[in-house]
């Protein structure tokens, strides 16, 4: 189980040079308040002073240290001057002359030995992205090799402060806490919470901050730090004892150097010998579970136990990333060699989905609305469709309209009978509010057919995204394709209706019931009429015998005549008729706006009314059936047809086959980025399958 650690380190190296974490890696995250002695606790576990001192907030950017445990400078030695090369290539530092090292990712060609100089290194790499004692998420990493050391993975980030001091933001206590809640939420994260003795731990602020994203407590660890620091007469022992605050992975106890230490440059060893010193003075039952020794080893076998149980996880993740990676690789396609058959393969993949679509057979089908063919066929049959039936063959004609085309059709002669011309003005104004539905149909498919440009643009191919240029060029060409059947075939559609407007049928095998009724009706008027003339001739004569019979003088006679050519000249107008001219009442009483029709006017406007709700019947299904074949044949078919042979006689030309097939610098940059992570991928996935089965136990 010891390389599991090692392994982990070789697989942050592997994404921290791309500069991207797109898998949690196991690591400790060490959190705690400003000057609660976290750099102390580091050092400790180096055993050397490389990090920054100083008040206020030391530690700016997050610190990721990878210690590794190297043999000592004379066991390297011996393996230089060991004879064969196998025992040559066991050591993995080669040329190398110092018992400890280390080595930044930032400047990864320098070595450094000096831990001084690594101090300064951090100092100037922190003030190179942060300004003005501000705070950057940016990490620094840093790797220190060292026999002295357990193999560990740790993050240090900045304490927890409350209060702005100096230059820095006013936001500075929520900056810290997004930054480390940041990194406690990785799952795979141990969380190790610093907190010192001589304050109250119900009020650590680490500690709730790891309440927050691990409330169980499986991946927090307590160090409670400067036992030496406690007020006269008290102790930690109930703290560590965890009676206090409990903590599931346990609470160590650890006495910090002082700044008196510090500035007398006291050595970390003879730090340590203090430390258990101290530990059996004041706390004999738990020094052998306290202490900076005592607290590497259990977060070295903690770690160690952690990435084990997160292992599986780990490498399903980097299997699954490997293929999706792989998968977008392959979308962004090869840098073009051959740019005739590049363009070719486009066009034809595009012309193919484009009639993929209106067929209904394309891959990419979408389930929440529908699109190409399928969106056609409603536009035909529902939208259409409906519409059609929705207009009243009679909407918009009222008796009074009918009976006024009735005598416009007589002239100065009473009709006998209903006057076909009649019929056919009122049917034909009916027939043409056929035309606007039918218009409007062609519109919402030619609407649909440019909707799936972008739907094959979007879905269909990757290739054609490479190219910027020459997609714009497609939906040009398409587009103007599109233009051009357009008015084509409204004229046709328009036609249509025309047809139906120049001749009306009367004949036709639909309408002979509604002609018969017609007939029926206009027969009975005839026998009607005749038995009223019969009925008035008998009156007309029974009348002329009784005026020959009387005796009238002649002045009464004249006088007579005089008063009814006054009464017949008296008269206005007959009102309610329709007239488009105001009728001008000559009498001084006013004239009723309408009137009740008479018996024969309901059955002439019956008459009428039923021939035009046949007719209209009629013309109304033929529209319904003929509009969407002339769609189909005039614009959908004619597309699929020509869409290739367009493309191909637009696009591919010599003189536009460079400039069409420029790939855009964002396709070309994303490529480049997508392969250095498959290769780093490819790269953890071979690191991880070096872990046996036997490592993991």
């Amino acid at each position: 189980m010891e390389t599991l650690i090692p392994i982990i380190n070789r697989l942050q190296e592997v994404f921290l040079t791309l500069g991207a974490e797109i898998i949690q890696l196991p690591q400790i995250v060490v959190v705690g308040s400003q000057s609660s002695g976290k750099s102390s606790v580091l050092e400790s576990l180096v055993g050397r002073d490389f990090l920054p001192r100083g008040s206020g907030i030391v530690t700016r950017r997050p610190l990721v240290l990878q210690l590794v445990n190297v043999p000592p400078l004379e066991e390297r030695r011996k393996q230089d001057n060991g004879n064969g090369a196998k025992q040559n290539s066991q050591n993995n530092y080669p040329g190398i002359k110092a018992e400890e090292w280390a080595i930044f990712l930032h400047c990864k060609n320098q070595i450094f030995t000096d831990f001084t100089e690594i101090r300064k290194e951090i100092e100037e790499e922190t003030d190179r992205s942060t300004n003005n004692k501000g705070i950057s998420p940016e990490p620094i990493y840093l790797k220190i090799y060292s026999p002295n050391v357990l193999s560990l993975t740790l993050v240090d980030l900045p304490g927890i402060t409350k209060v702005p001091v100096g230059d820095q933001p006013e936001d500075i206590e929520t900056q810290v806490q997004e930054m480390i809640l940041t990194h406690i939420s990785n799952p795979n994260s141990l969380i190790l919470c610093v907190s010192p003795a001589n304050s109250d731990l119900a009020t650590s602020d680490a500690l709730k901050l790891a309440r927050e994203v691990d409330p169980d407590g499986r991946r927090t660890l307590l160090v409670v730090s400067k036992l030496d620091l406690m007020d006269a007469g008290t102790d930690a022992l109930e703290v560590l004892l965890g009676r206090v605050i409990p903590v599931r992975l346990g609470i160590i106890g650890v006495v910090n150097r002082s700044q008196h230490d510090l500035n007398t440059q006291k050595s970390l060893c003879d730090s340590g010998k203090d430390e258990q010193a101290f530990l059996q003075r004041h706390y004999p039952s738990l020094a052998s579970r306290c202490g900076s020794y005592y607290l590497a080893r259990t977060l070295s076998r903690l770690l160690m136990h952690h990435i084990r149980d997160c292992l599986p996880e780990l490498k399903t993740r980097v299997t699954v990333l490997t293929a999706q990676y792989q998968s977008r690789l392959n979308g962004y396609g090869q840098p073009v060699e051959d740019h005739s058959s590049t363009l070719l393969q486009i066009v034809t993949k595009f012309a193919t989905d484009y009639c993929n679509t209106i067929e209904g057979t394309a891959r990419y089908i979408q389930t929440t609305e529908l699109c190409g063919g399928a969106r056609i066929c409603y536009i035909f049959h529902e939208t259409f469709g409906r519409t059609l039936q929705s207009i009243d063959p009679l909407g918009g004609l009222t008796e009074l309209d009918i009976l006024t085309a009735i005598r416009n059709a007589t002239g100065p002669r009473p009709a006998l009978f209903v006057p076909e011309v009649s019929f056919e003005l009122l049917v034909k104004k009916q027939m043409k509010r056929l035309e606007e539905p039918s218009m409007r149909c062609v519109e919402l498919v030619h609407e649909e057919l440019q909707r799936i440009i972008q739907h094959c643009s979007a879905y269909s191919t990757q290739e054609l995204l490479r190219f910027p240029k020459l997609h714009d060029s497609i939906v040009e060409v398409v587009t103007s394709l599109l233009r051009k059947r357009l008015p084509i075939t409204n004229e046709m559609v328009h036609n249509l209706v025309a047809i139906e407007l120049a001749y009306i049928n009367t004949k036709h095998p639909d309408f002979t019931d509604a002609a018969q009724v017609s007939a029926s009706v206009n027969s009975q008027q005839v026998l009607k009429l005749s038995l009223s003339l019969s009925l008035s001739l008998q009156e007309q004569c029974s009348s002329c015998a009784n005026n020959i019979s009387s005796q009238v003088d002649a002045g009464d006679t004249g006088k007579r005549w005089k008063n009814d050519k006054i009464s017949l000249e008296d008269r206005g107008p007959v009102p309610g008729f329709g007239s488009p001219t105001k009728a001008v009442n000559l009498l001084d009483t006013a004239v009723p706006a309408s009137r009740k029709l008479s018996a024969r006017e309901q059955r002439d406007c019956e008459v009428i009314q039923r021939l035009i709700n046949c007719y209209f019947l009629i013309v109304r299904k033929s529209i319904q059936d003929s509009v969407p074949k002339t769609v189909m044949h005039f614009l959908v078919n004619y597309v699929k047809e020509h869409l290739q042979s367009e493309l191909v006689g637009q696009l591919y030309k010599q003189a536009l086959l460079q400039e069409l097939l420029i790939e855009s610098q964002e396709t070309a940059q994303q490529r480049t980025e997508v392969a250095q992570m498959l290769e780093a991928l490819k790269k953890a996935s071979n690191i991880i399958s070096e872990i046996r089965e036997t490592h993991l136990w």
